[in-house]
């Protein structure tokens, strides 16, 4: 069975910094794109490729930054310099699965 479990959310003041964390398993993980989304609404923000590639919304370029670990089967959202707007349920994808989501509350 393919799980994500997301981690690493909290509250910081604008301008702060989190570093969100999706430990996955039952699947071939360094094989796998995997996404990261925000919101209800599902707002794609970043992306990190099986090849180690990297993609990011234009609204958060130059702030965050994707990783990934293959030995430990999970990957990362480093976000600097974080606006109240980036606020929201993170959650990992893989195709049509999806983690609980780590919530994220930036605001002064």
């Amino acid at each position: 069975e393919v799980q994500l479990v997301e981690s690493g959310g909290g509250s910081v003041q604008p301008g702060g910094s989190l570093t969100l964390s999706c430990q996955a398993s039952g699947f071939g993980f360094s094989s796998y794109d995997l996404r990261w989304f925000r919101g209800k609404g599902a707002r794609w923000v970043a992306s990190s490729t099986s090849g180690n590639g990297t993609l990011y919304a234009d609204s958060v370029k130059g702030r965050f930054t994707v990783s990934r670990d293959n030995d430990k089967n999970t990957i990362y959202l480093q976000m600097n310099n974080l606006k109240p707007e980036d606020s929201g349920l993170y959650f990992c994808n893989l195709s049509d699965v999806w983690g609980q989501g780590t919530q994220v509350t930036v605001s002064a």
